[in-house]
């Protein structure tokens, strides 16, 4: 890998994705209130910019991609892959099954491949922002772009 490349920014290198790298430092320990610390760190509001977690539902691992504001709905992302029973996984079952740190875990070039779910309000905006695969690196592309290259699944998995 080139100096500063990802596994996410390689994958996207070789689809010829079109994609921005925003890259920031934000002092505030991932958890609560991170991803609005990121959002404001790239100056882009806190509904453009989506975070990748790690749920699992009837005992599979699924990817969800929504907003840095929001709060996944485990219900519903169960529901929107026709299981039944879902809840986040805990970070060190996300790091293993990604390969990416908390805070750093991108849609893109994860170890494993596993079913993935992206939150349809993504696609009120022209561009998103997703992790880059590490902390300090943000990739502003298209909602398509997304779906298109990992087979994502659109739903609505968000608390309302």
């Amino acid at each position: 890998m080139a100096a500063g490349a990802t596994r996410a920014t390689v994958a996207l290198e070789k689809a010829a994705a079109a994609y921005r790298v925003h890259r920031y430092d934000v002092s505030e320990k991932v958890g609560e209130g991170y991803g609005e610390a990121v959002a404001a760190a790239i100056g882009m509001g806190s509904a453009r910019v989506f975070k990748t977690l790690v749920a699992v539902v009837d005992g599979q691992p699924v990817i969800a991609v929504i907003p840095v504001d929001r709060r996944l709905s485990t219900k519903r992302l169960a529901g929107a892959i026709g299981g039944k029973h879902g809840s986040l996984a805990p970070p060190s079952v996300a790091e293993r099954e990604t390969g990416y740190v908390t805070g750093g875990i991108s849609p893109f070039g994860q170890r494993k491949r596993h079913r993935l779910v992206l939150d349809s309000s993504a696609l009120e905006h022209q561009t998103i922002a997703v992790s880059g695969g590490q902390r300090g690196l943000q990739l502003e592309l298209s909602p398509q772009t997304i779906l298109d290259l990992t087979d994502a699944s659109i739903a609505v998995i968000v608390d309302v």
